[in-house]
């Protein structure tokens, strides 16, 4: 085995990774070891990973390694990775920043973790979240406070805030995160990254805080999905992971549909209109607008136009549906945990979304009636778009912030807004189940990452991931933060 090619580093993708595994260029312990190196050297000022396997890496690489050399392929053999904290592997901390859980260890993988595991990835380690996974940051104490490779006084964004930093830094180059209020897509624009949401049942959803034991029908909105710092990387890890749940296989397989258009100048772009629930800030508008630009100078058909359903009762039946979904794997205890972390009393969540921890089952029957109404006005929709293109989150990464969550705000352009309406922008594709993939807009005026996403139509992942990757090679890419 040759020493590793000059070519590969760190921030190289996970493709050009396994394309030098394959020619031999470089070996699967070289690789990991020079991950482990990077997070020696940078994750003391960005407290990323926060369970370290490095063993466990080095001797699945070895096992890599071996494999190849018998003639063995897999989609991801001898690939170093990480995992959000919360997601389910036997024998290592899954405590989601919950004090009270933080010796807890599953005893068996996931779904999810054994599919990558099956496909030959090498786990370096496990990535921070914020407690509960309930923050657009990543801080708990459990682990403590992870920082943005780009500013380290700045959030990563959350709940998978410490995978963001991580691929932003070239510690891994892939990691899995899980959404239900943006915990893929706004990391992913915090750190100049690319993310996808699922469909909603795309990929098992078990495995992931707090919904880690059953494939139950009536847990919507929460999905996982990859981040990473190229399209073909989203792509390649979306195809390891897709597909039915435990016990589902023996019945279905999933079949997306191709990507609707292989050329920017097919797509039918529909570009979200402002919207009275939020405004983002002038720089995240002004990277909406250049590509809308764009893609109208590129030939693509481009118009200011939304699904026409009431925007505040989409929004409100949302935040009730988040609510009781987020509540349900969560003990009182834990519950009362999470909110003391934050600054929130227990008897005060519920008044933070506007809604209770229960709901009665008439209720909830006909909370899921009208969110399959709304579902029926995308579907309409999308006839006629292709994708809906908007904002990933209201600006660009916000400085660190503590207390509780009711009383925080951002300051945007000179105003101050009230800190849970970042959740606006990530919320229309998860309370109906669309996919939605975030990806890079540049830079703003003050030099930190922008991120918006295309939403498409629901099973329709294929076309707002080739659309993502077209805008990769025409528009804006992953860059690397200064300094590293």
């Amino acid at each position: 085995m040759g020493k590793m090619g000059t070519e590969i580093g760190p921030l190289s993708s996970a493709t050009e990774m396994l394309d030098a595994l394959d020619s031999r260029e470089v070996s699967s312990r070289e690789l990991i070891e020079l991950h482990i190196e990077r997070i020696e050297r940078h994750d003391d000022g960005l407290n990323a990973i926060a369970v370290r396997t490095f063993d466990r890496a080095r001797a699945a690489a070895q096992v890599a390694d071996d494999a190849r050399a018998r003639g063995d392929r897999a989609p991801l053999l001898g690939l170093p990775m990480t995992l959000k904290e919360s997601t389910q592997v036997a024998g290592l901390p899954q405590s989601a920043g919950i004090l009270a859980l933080k010796d807890y260890r599953p005893i068996e993988d996931c779904v999810i973790a054994r599919r990558v595991f099956d496909a030959g990835a090498c786990l370096l380690g496990k990535t921070n979240i914020p407690v509960a996974l309930g923050d657009w940051q990543a801080d708990s104490p459990v682990y403590g406070r992870t920082n943005n490779p780009w500013d380290l006084s700045r959030t990563p964004g959350g709940s998978t805030g410490g995978g963001a930093a991580a691929l932003a830094m070239g510690m891994t180059p892939l990691e899995i995160g899980s959404d239900i209020g943006g915990s893929i897509r706004v990391p992913a624009a915090y750190c100049g990254l690319y993310g996808h949401r699922p469909s909603e049942t795309a990929l098992p959803r078990a495995g992931a805080f707090p919904f880690s034991d059953l494939e139950n029908p009536a847990m919507v909105l929460g999905v996982q999905g990859p981040l990473a710092r190229s399209m073909t990387d989203i792509e390649l890890l979306f195809d390891v992971i897709a597909g039915p749940g435990e016990g589902e296989g023996v019945g279905w397989q999933l079949a997306l549909p191709a990507p609707r258009h292989d050329s920017l100048v097919d797509f039918r772009v529909a570009v979200m209109p402002a919207t009275t629930l939020a405004q983002p800030s002038a720089a995240m508008q002004a990277a909406v607008d250049d590509l809308a630009s764009f893609l109208a100078r590129a030939g693509a058909k481009v118009k200011r136009v939304m699904p026409a359903f009431d925007q505040r009762s989409y929004f409100a039946d949302y935040l009730t549906l988040f609510t009781v979904m987020t509540s349900l794997g969560q003990s009182r205890d834990e519950r009362e945990e999470a909110a003391r972390h934050a600054g929130v009393r227990d008897d005060e969540v519920s008044a933070a979304t506007g809604a209770g921890f229960t709901i009665d089952a008439a209720n909830f029957v006909h909370l899921l009636s009208r969110r399959e109404r709304v579902r029926a006005v995308w579907r309409k929709f999308f006839i006629d778009w292709d994708v809906l293109i908007c904002p990933t989150a209201l600006d660009v990464p916000f400085k660190h912030q503590s207390g509780d969550q009711n009383d925080r705000v951002l300051s945007i352009d000179g105003q101050s807004v009230p800190y849970m309406l970042n959740i606006v922008y990530p919320m229309w594709a998860i309370h109906t189940g669309q996919p939605a993939t975030a990806f890079p807009a540049g830079l703003s005026p003050s030099g930190l990452p922008l991120g918006l996403q295309a939403i498409g139509p629901y099973l329709g992942d294929r076309t707002t991931m080739r659309f993502a990757q077209l805008l990769e090679r025409e528009w804006h890419s992953f860059e690397p933060p200064p300094g590293y």
